[in-house]
């Protein structure tokens, strides 16, 4: 009788963990939107981004809150509308295309192709908000320009302080950072092999 019992409320149990999953609301999904910055003219002609490597801890669907403190606060039912690296792509790509108006700004994922003047590696090494709820961007980035044996290496850190508390605020900063991101890159394009 007693395994018949056990059996009888595993049964049971697994039926409410389904019927609770089942009730679940579906996750809220945030995209990042383009800032627009000050055009300026020159720039290579045209320009490839590569694909951006992330830290490894941002490749998820879930947002980051934060990652202080020796943990990652993850937001359970709060996610990105699309992968966070081709939604970053998507969106420098637009936002040094609106800062380079002379240049063609081409994305290594895209269907069109060409030979690039001048090509950026992008390494985002922390996207999320720190224990004074700054979000903090990190990167860095190498900019290969057509001709020269080594790249031109930059390291950024921006801090943006959201407006409000709450994801869309976070996401809100984080479009700001990325913009600033933007025009730190428009500004090595701008300034070629010599900004070494």
């Amino acid at each position: 009788m007693t395994g018949g019992w056990r059996h009888w409320r595993m049964s049971a149990l697994a039926l409410m963990m389904v019927l609770g999953a089942c009730s679940a609301p579906p996750p809220v999904l945030y995209s990042i939107a383009p800032v627009e910055g000050t055009p300026q003219s020159g720039g290579p002609k045209i320009i490839l981004l590569q694909q951006i490597a992330l830290a490894r801890y941002l490749e998820r669907s879930q947002i980051v809150r934060s990652s202080e403190n020796y943990q990652l606060d993850v937001m359970a039912n709060d996610w990105w509308g699309e992968p966070l690296g081709a939604m970053l792509n998507r969106v420098l790509v637009e936002e040094l295309g609106q800062r380079l108006p002379q240049s063609v700004v081409l994305s290594e994922n895209g269907a069109v192709s060409s030979p690039a003047d001048a090509t950026i590696e992008l390494n985002l090494r922390r996207l999320d908000e720190d224990a004074n709820g700054n979000l903090i961007l990190t990167a860095q980035a190498g900019v290969n320009f057509k001709g020269q044996h080594a790249p031109v290496l930059r390291s950024f850190r921006f801090a943006v302080q959201p407006k409000a508390s709450g994801v869309p605020a976070e996401v809100a900063a984080i479009s700001v950072a990325v913009g600033q991101l933007a025009d730190g890159l428009a500004s090595v394009l701008l300034a070629g092999p010599a900004s070494r």
